[in-house]
């Protein structure tokens, strides 16, 4: 009997140790990550491309194709009745 409970506690412990380790590696490099895609540099940088891009959507002569437009004005129509109609 001794010897189970010896065995049980040291799969135990191993196990706590490769669960730490495991899900302690994968939190450092999700905080990492994290701190990285908020940095000043990169912050400027996806503000920059953000520029860049609406730049262009600017320069072209139509953005946004004809279906798409049509399906978004009955979006917006849609909002706009259900605002005005707060009874339903």
């Amino acid at each position: 009997m001794k010897t189970f409970v010896y065995k049980c506690l040291i799969a135990s412990f191993i196990f706590l140790i490769v669960f730490y380790l495991s899900f302690g590696v994968t939190k450092r490099q999700i905080s990492r990550e994290m701190s990285n895609l908020l940095s000043k540099e990169n912050v400027e940088q996806i503000k920059k491309n953000l520029r860049k891009q609406i730049t262009i959507a600017i320069e072209k002569d139509q953005f946004i194709k004809a279906e798409d437009a049509e399906l978004i004005n009955a979006f917006i129509k849609k909002i706009k009745e259900d605002l005005n109609n707060p009874n339903k």
